[in-house]
């Protein structure tokens, strides 16, 4: 199924002169473009994580750090963006095999 998009004129030159594409495959472009970045950031995230606590987020879980370390703001927000980064990796993964044919 396609998908249309209005954009105004002035992208039409942006994509010609800075892609060398046609604004679709410029968009596709650009989508995947940003699919991978954020799959990037989200395993960065993870890796920061890891060394932080020196262990992978199941072990987090499994060890109950967030109750050994008194529920502290700091361990629960990082908790939550760890998990949140480990649920994004898939997202993404999973976005990203839908569009292979396009890559």
């Amino acid at each position: 199924m396609s998908v249309s998009i209005k954009l105004p004129a002035e992208f039409k030159s942006a994509y010609e002169h800075v892609f060398k594409q046609d604004p679709d495959e410029g968009t596709m472009h650009l989508i995947i473009h940003e699919l991978r970045r954020q799959l990037v950031e989200n395993r960065l995230m993870v890796c920061k994580f890891q060394q932080k606590y020196n262990m992978s987020f199941d072990e987090l879980k499994r060890k109950r750090i967030v109750e050994e370390l008194d529920y502290s703001f700091e361990v629960e927000e990082d908790y939550c963006d760890w998990e949140l980064a480990l649920d994004g990796i898939e997202t993404i993964k999973t976005e990203l095999r839908k569009l292979t044919d396009y890559t």
